[in-house]
């Protein structure tokens, strides 16, 4: 993992796979924006990281301009037109895994297409996409994460239509450390795309394959649902709070509660960083966040709350603070939110900052490998709901609650900071620790990205709703925890379940600061 100090540089990238990050590096090294360097590095991304994320899944992206604009691009897909109730006869919920959960559009290319058109970009997208189309025809090692992963749901999807095992297995057991994954057919998919357009993953003779395999192996998804689609601009969330102005996704993401969390906070931060105060608080306000996301946050076209209103509302954000009992822990569990993810940042020479997310939801998605393009498919749609008339219910057309979203911050000093996590529920949570400890408390950027970290309920890998704490608290802040009535369970130091997060810091000055997560495979690239 390489370490970034602050100093002057023209460009930075920071990603959770190694690869990632130098692929992105050396676009920008080649005279590409922040935003062509994100691509490269999302698309090297779903090569290097498939049990993560890959093109058959969700993206979403939020920009800084060195002009003072913002800019956003929501590319998550919306449900087939045949995913209905009727399609779910005989299940209580939708399948997590298989053709049935397999239901909703990939959207991570279209916005990829909006976030290039958005910016500008002048570089050949061959030459964007080289890096990725390289080393999924040549093979990327298997890094220990990924093993893990693969040791942990082969059984489930091997026997899946597609072609999991044979791309994702090795004579019949998982891929271990040190395994060599080709992936040929998404390397070609990749050069159709490079030679022909990013359109072509929803419309033409790429888009076509695409439709056959998603029919033939039993999803819902037709041609026609790919060629309806498209990424779409968006106005970000924002929020002030004391000495920045902070900004996220707008629904169907959860951008929303990672924004109130943090809000929240400001409103009772005179705390010390990491003890009782700090974490208890932070925790509280994830408690306030995650009930007014979990009553009202889903397609936005249904949704009877407005998202940037309640954020507008310095009297509603004042009575949920008020609401917080600064020694005693409010009633817990409430049902959790999964999903693995991949967060990823850049910063150019001119001042553009990225803060990008994407996703297959589940680690490899819904299981289903399409076998002419190599494509893992998601399974963003089986977090809709088969009953109720909420703004998560399935219908065609609809898009399905995420937990995907970036954040970014503006601060009156004119510093930008781009950051996230991959984890689920973790993932508001996890920002809010690693903002309050560098921007409030004046933590070194790596040292809070680095430091241990605590999750309100359940996130990637795990099953319970308690309150988690990585070993390297102060011993006494579990026991307080405790004894205000949280539900703690520690965890060893350097847990997945804790998120992979990362950043980065432009200074007005022009000096950029990153940083990535030991507990990933990242590292932080510049030059």
């Amino acid at each position: 993992m390489t370490r970034a100090t602050p100093r002057s540089l023209r460009g930075m990238v920071s990603a959770p796979h190694h690869l990632a990050a130098q692929a992105g590096r050396d676009v920008l090294a080649d005279g590409g924006s922040a935003v062509e360097a994100a691509v490269a590095t999302a698309a090297c991304l779903a090569v290097v990281y498939p049990h993560m994320t890959g093109i058959g899944g969700d993206g979403f992206w939020l920009v800084a301009e060195p002009d003072g604009r913002n800019w956003a691009i929501d590319g998550s897909g919306a449900a087939a037109v045949a995913a209905d109730r009727s399609l779910y006869q005989g299940h209580a919920t939708i399948p997590w895994r298989g053709p049935l959960a397999a239901n909703t559009v990939a959207g991570t290319v279209a916005g990829w297409r909006a976030a290039l058109a958005q910016s500008d970009a002048t570089l050949p997208l061959d030459r964007v996409l080289r890096d990725a189309i390289h080393h999924a025809r040549a093979g990327v090692v298997v890094t220990a994460g990924g093993a893990q992963v693969a040791a942990a749901v082969s059984d489930a999807l091997r026997d899946l239509p597609g072609d999991y095992a044979r791309i994702f297995e090795a004579e019949g057991r998982p891929l271990i450390e040190g395994d060599l994954l080709r992936q040929p057919a998404l390397a070609t998919t990749l050069e159709r795309l490079a030679g022909d357009g990013l359109d072509g993953f929803y419309r033409g003779g790429l888009a076509q394959a695409i439709a056959d395999d998603l029919v033939r192996l039993g999803s819902p998804l037709v041609a026609a649902d790919l060629a309806a689609f498209d990424a779409r601009p968006v106005e970000p969330l924002a929020v002030a709070i004391s000495g920045a102005r902070l900004l996220n996704l707008p629904p169907p993401t959860q951008g929303v509660a990672s924004l109130l969390i943090l809000a929240l906070f400001d409103r009772m931060r005179d705390v010390e960083r990491d003890g009782f105060g700090h974490v208890h608080r932070l925790v509280e306000a994830t408690k306030q966040a995650f009930r007014w996301r979990d009553a009202h946050v889903g397609d936005p076209a249904t949704m009877a709350q407005d998202a940037q209103a309640l954020l507008g509302d310095a009297a509603a954000i004042d009575r949920m603070a008020g609401m917080i009992d600064l020694g005693r822990a409010a009633p817990w569990p409430h049902p959790p939110a999964l999903g693995d993810t991949t967060w990823f940042g850049a910063a150019d020479a001119r001042g553009q900052v990225v803060s990008c997310i994407q996703s297959t939801y589940f680690e490899f998605g819904s299981g289903i490998v399409l076998p002419q393009t190599g494509i893992v498919w998601q399974n963003r749609g089986c977090s809709f709901a088969l009953d109720g008339d909420g703004p998560n219910r399935l219908r065609p057309g609809a898009r399905p609650f995420h937990t995907l979203n970036p954040a970014l911050a503006r601060f009156d000093d004119g510093r930008v900071m781009a950051y996230g996590t991959m984890g689920g529920e973790g993932q508001p949570q996890t920002q809010a620790a690693v903002f309050t400890r560098h921007a409030l408390f004046g933590q070194s950027l790596q040292a809070a990205v680095d430091a241990p970290r605590w999750l309100l309920g359940r996130t990637w890998g795990d099953q319970s709703t308690t309150l988690k704490i990585e070993a390297g608290f102060d011993p006494a802040l579990y026991e307080q925890l405790a004894a205000a009535g949280h539900a703690v369970e520690r965890v060893a130091a350097g847990s997945s379940m804790m998120g992979h997060a990362g950043a980065i810091v432009r200074h007005p000055s022009g000096v950029i600061e990153g940083a990535t997560d030991p507990r990933s495979d990242g590292m932080v690239a510049t030059w």
